[in-house]
């Protein structure tokens, strides 16, 4: 799981149309053990074990999680209808980190008995799998020259602001290429800190310790970052968190009520999903 600098009014934009999201809930049992499968090969007993570990987190995160995700729905819609602060913006990111944290701790409370009887062969299964994922990184985030680099961010904030305010004017998407612009390149630092997390990964399975330390590592997702990652993420905050409040000051009606809605839409989707 990559856990990163998310509002939750834009980690709700993420998702699709209500009824798109339901199905893929309802069926993320087949998902989630395709992924496992894709990483590391599970067979037999182990395929039977991991179908118990996913149904008892999926069974955790519907009493659990969904709940919370739709009382931060429904706040988050009252926060945008009155016009978003600073404190709001503070408030939806402490909240998303606390949801992401619980459910990757619960994640690896099911997950670390199975990790930690994987063989040498399966471990190296998941290191391919870990090269090919870093050649992808590279490649759409790395690679190119700075202005090309410039041009994708334009493009990927441009679209995730679109996607949920509906078409900016001219003004707000001027705005949105100002923060591209301010806002620090740190695609060569994330990769190697991704690296090391994922070395340090491999090194607890192993020593086969994931019951020791897997929660922990997944929790503190932001441990052994450069002088200079910590500087530059910050610096994004600050430059996102800027943007976000200007572009606030200059909602029409129509967008905030449409981000307002979509925020209700959800929390009420997420409540109906909490319920047996």
């Amino acid at each position: 799981m990559k856990a990163k600098w998310f509002f939750v009014f834009f980690a709700l934009a993420l998702l699709p149309a209500c009824s798109t999201t339901r199905l893929a809930y309802e069926n993320a049992d087949v998902f989630l053990r395709w992924q496992a499968n894709n990483y590391f090969d599970f067979q037999g007993a182990q395929s039977e074990e991991l179908d118990r570990r996913l149904a008892a987190f999926l069974a955790w995160h519907r009493a659990r999680a969904l709940p919370q995700y739709a009382r931060l729905g429904e706040e988050a819609a009252a926060r945008m209808r009155r016009g978003i602060k600073r404190e709001d913006l503070d408030w939806s990111y402490d909240s998303v980190v606390a949801r992401i944290r619980e459910a990757l701790g619960a994640a690896a409370f099911e997950a670390s008995g199975l990790l930690d009887r994987l063989s040498p062969a399966q471990i190296r299964h998941f290191e391919q799998r870990l090269a090919e994922e870093n050649r992808k990184f590279a490649k759409e985030q790395v690679q190119g020259t700075l202005e090309e680099r410039h041009q994708r961010r334009v493009k990927r904030n441009t679209e995730l602001l679109e996607g949920w305010f509906g078409p900016l004017s001219a003004a707000q998407a001027e705005r949105v290429r100002f923060y591209s612009e301010r806002a620090p390149f740190s695609a060569e630092l994330r990769e190697r800190h991704r690296k090391r997390r994922q070395a340090e990964l491999v090194a607890i399975l192993r020593a086969r310790e994931a019951k020791q330390r897997l929660a922990q590592w997944l929790q503190n997702w932001e441990a052994g970052r450069e002088p200079g990652h910590v500087e530059a993420a910050k610096a994004t905050q600050a430059e996102f968190t800027a943007l976000l409040l200007e572009l606030d000051g200059t909602l029409s009606a129509e967008q905030r009520e449409h981000v307002a809605a979509r925020l209700a839409r959800y929390a009420g989707l997420f409540e109906s999903m909490a319920r047996p």
